[in-house]
């Protein structure tokens, strides 16, 4: 009879206890919450905890591991891997949704009413409950790296690509900017869907590299329409309606300053993303000159290989060549 194998224990408060029985103290805390539900002193805190506006799903039972087994991927490219299929589902939902949004409050048809009627203090649920699910989602991301055991040179990269979301969404949220935000996040996540798509395909054949071109073209135009946007309703339509003072109360954050502020932040991100992408296609054109220039040297190699000849002549085009030229044949013997 076969016995279970037993884990490993670790000692309380030990960041590899934490890591392993997190599931379970997660657990124990939803316990607690549901059995303060039954009083009533303790349930207008409890019920906080249980409404459906602080979580969002994260998996994709479609990477399953047999199949990443069947690719023979490296431990960076299996992160890699898992990330871009959890990031594809993420991307895909939210760009649905945001669309969705945009068509039912009319905000595509009309685009004067990204800045007309500022500030858009009244949101209706659905973009409420949208912006606070998108906060939810990256601020869940953080501990995650922590969870994840996400290796020391990841961490920045994945901090880096966190914060920016998070400073944005929040942005656009707490300064009454919600429906231009709208539209720039559904940009950015069409965007980032496609490139999380041709990762997935380049890294179960590496021969495809035409999705990677398509994604640049998309790439540059949303960073095009982003700063097209941004400009047309921060610099010139915000600017009709520029309010003397900060007036909080009001939700009025239409000053010259924060006006700027939200700007200038805008195209820096833009130009840094952008010195990226140009980074990231110059390697792939210094590797791909590379390649050619690794095939071109084995071509020529084989072309000037010396032909291989054997005692009664040499092969050429499959047939046997005697040493004149002439195709050595038997003689037939003459009868006497």
């Amino acid at each position: 009879m076969a016995f279970r194998r037993r884990n490993k224990s670790y000692p309380f408060f030990s960041q590899e206890f934490l890591i392993q029985n997190h599931a379970d103290i997660v657990f124990s805390l939803v316990i607690f919450i549901l059995i303060g539900l039954m009083f009533e002193s303790t349930a207008k805190t409890a019920i906080l905890f249980i409404q459906p506006q602080y979580n969002y799903p994260m998996s994709l039972c479609v990477l399953d591991t047999k199949v990443i087994r069947r690719l023979h991927l490296s431990k960076s490219k299996n992160t890699k891997f898992n990330e871009s299929g959890q990031l594809c589902v993420f991307h895909l939902v939210s760009s649905v949704w945001s669309f969705y949004i945009l068509i039912t409050e009319g905000y595509i048809l009309h685009p004067s009413s990204l800045w007309e009627n500022y500030p858009h203090v009244h949101l209706r649920f659905q973009v409420k409950f949208f912006y606070l699910t998108q906060l939810a989602y990256w601020l869940h991301a953080l501990p995650e790296l922590y969870f994840q055991k996400v290796r020391k040179e990841e961490i920045s990269r994945q901090l880096q690509y966190i914060s920016l979301y998070l400073l944005h969404i929040a942005a656009a949220y707490l300064l009454n900017m919600s429906r231009l935000g709208l539209v720039l996040l559904f940009l950015q996540y069409v965007s980032e869907l496609g490139f999380h798509i041709a990762r997935l395909f380049y890294f179960t054949d590496e021969n495809h590299q035409k999705m990677f071109d398509m994604w640049a073209v998309s790439f540059v135009f949303t960073r095009m329409v982003t700063l097209t946007l941004m400009f047309l309703a921060v610099g010139f339509g915000l600017a009709r309606a520029e309010n003397p003072g900060l007036d909080i109360e009001a939700g009025n954050f239409n000053t010259v300053l924060i006006r700027m502020s939200v700007l200038l932040l805008v195209c820096l991100t833009q130009s840094w993303l952008l010195w990226k992408f140009i980074r990231f296609q110059l390697r792939r054109w210094r590797e791909f000159r590379h390649e050619q220039a690794i095939r071109k040297k084995t071509s020529t190699k084989q072309a000037l290989r010396p032909i291989k000849r054997d005692s009664f002549g040499h092969h050429e085009n499959g047939v046997l060549k005697a040493e004149n030229g002439t195709s050595p044949r038997t003689k037939k013997l003459k009868s006497p």
